[in-house]
């Protein structure tokens, strides 16, 4: 008898003798055997023999045991994880656009070459910016990409003494590392009374010496930083440029543009904003959008039209700053970006972040009846953090919380973050859940909030009934082999 937790592997079920497939025989010479000498497998291949129907069930079952967007609501605060349509990703599959090999000359590849142009086009006119690279492949190269453009700027201007970065304490965590890894000093921002950026500080702190600001918007709180254009207007006139973290786009699709508010450089988040599913590793793409003064340190190889109407990469020369990736960055990621700005038109771009700010309102409400919003001055933008401060107190944590919606057949939101909330839940419901989603959620937090109050140790023993129960987390993250401990087998 299997205990709970346990599963047996593929090669559990393996049985001598059981075949999953058929091979047909074979139709042409056998020929060339004798160059293989010496190469040819002289034993079993050690696969394990099971049906087609045990392989099958084998693996559905293990799909089963993972949470995932197809399953339910997964408002992960910042990460944007909503659903994305299917058809975007038989696109991305078709032979014409899968098969290709990236070092296929220009002349070969034409239409894919057309479609990053005009992808990088459209994101131009979405962000209000001149110049795209498509290049980054992940939201963090994006953010280390606008800096080292910022920089090269600056050092061809004779300015590189200016080598700091001003940030808020709401900023996220990658914008820090990034700053460091482009090799800048970070100058930390406070926020004010509202959650926003505190005009007096940044006043004090930006400077000669001052090369950026790097700025969500909306910030992590989920607030549109209303003070904005006086934002930027004190970097411009310190010197500095203002790049914007544009992982929180989601809220301003079509409705407000970064460029129009002062930015001179943002990166967006491809997989997550634009149609790629975002987790599990993979892939990503976060292409940077930036000012006609910034455009030519953006880095190879960048896709220019010529003057005949054809299309070519350009990778090598000008002023770029280099390069970050072997080829032209994630290819896929960006074909099913085509496809979503294309199957949504101006007006439905513009839906997605109506509908995900209304979806984010609509559930602040509701949650708020028994959770705290220490940062509620009016609505919030796509996202909302609650804080668990009070269940904390009553004994259960955020944490708790969060394993006991699992019970709930819910993800949990992102906790503990930002670091200015105390016992933060970071909610973003997404424009792609239903009234029906929204409300069964809301009413297992509203529960869980209950059972804090009564009944604790249900909260505090979370999860009961998911295939595994709670886990070591430092270790889960090292050891792949989550079974419960009584079931372990002993490592020799």
């Amino acid at each position: 008898m299997m205990l709970k937790g346990s599963l047996p592997t593929i090669f559990d079920r393996s049985h001598p003798g059981r075949e999953g497939a058929t091979l047909p025989e074979l139709d042409v010479p056998e020929t060339g055997a004798e160059e293989l000498e010496g190469l040819l497998r002289e034993g079993p291949i050690g696969l394990p023999e099971v049906t087609e129907g045990q392989c099958t069930r084998h693996y559905v079952t293990l799909s089963c045991r993972n949470y995932h967007i197809e399953q339910g609501i997964y408002p992960l605060g910042s990460c944007t994880m909503k659903y994305n349509p299917k058809f975007h990703e038989t696109i991305a599959r078709l032979p014409g656009f899968g098969s290709l090999h990236p070092e296929l000359p220009d002349g070969e590849v034409q239409g894919t070459l057309e479609i990053l142009h005009r992808l990088s086009e459209m994101l131009g006119e979405i962000t209000g910016f001149e110049a795209v690279s498509l290049h980054p492949a992940a939201g963090a190269q994006g953010e280390l990409t606008g800096l080292m453009v910022i920089k090269s700027l600056l050092e061809d201007r004779g300015e590189k003494d200016r080598d700091e970065v001003l940030m808020p304490d709401s900023a996220h965590g990658t914008n820090p590392a990034s700053a460091v890894l482009a090799g800048m000093k970070v100058v930390n921002l406070s926020s004010d009374a509202r959650g926003l950026v505190d005009l007096e500080d940044l006043r004090k702190k930006a400077g000669p010496k001052t090369a950026a600001l790097m700025l969500t918007n909306p910030n992590t709180l989920g607030l549109f930083e209303s003070d904005i254009l006086e934002i930027t207007r004190i970097v411009h006139e310190a010197g500095g440029r203002v790049y914007m973290d544009g992982a929180n786009m989601n809220a301003l699709m079509g409705i407000a543009r970064p460029g129009d508010m002062g930015f001179d450089v943002c990166h967006l988040n491809l997989h997550k904003t634009f149609s790629t599913p975002h987790g599990g590793g993979g892939p990503g793409s976060g292409p940077v959008a930036c000012t006609a003064e910034l455009a030519p340190y953006l880095p190879h190889p960048r896709v220019v039209r010529d003057d005949d109407g054809g299309y070519r990469l350009i990778d090598r020369g000008g002023q770029a700053f280099g390069r970050l990736l072997a080829f032209a960055g994630n290819v896929g990621v960006c074909l099913k970006a085509f496809a979503y700005v294309l199957s949504l038109g101006p007006e439905g771009i513009r839906s997605v972040s109506e509908n995900a700010v209304i979806n984010a309102n609509y559930l602040k409400a509701l949650i708020s009846q028994r959770y705290d919003i220490p940062y509620d001055h009016g609505p919030c933008m796509h996202e909302f953090v609650a804080s668990g401060g009070s269940q904390k107190d009553a004994g259960a944590a955020t944490l708790d919380i969060a394993k006991r919606l699992l019970d709930y057949g819910c993800h949990a939101p992102t906790v503990y973050f930002p670091l200015i909330v105390r016992e933060a839940l970071m909610i973003e419901p997404t424009e792609t859940e239903s009234v029906e989603s929204l409300d069964a959620f809301a009413e297992a937090m509203l529960s869980i909030a209950c059972e804090v109050e009564s009944k604790p140790h249900l909260v505090t023993d979370a999860p009961v009934s998911t295939p595994v129960l709670r886990l070591d987390e430092v270790r889960a993250v090292k050891d792949l082999c989550v079974v419960e401990p009584w079931d372990r087998p002993e490592r020799e």
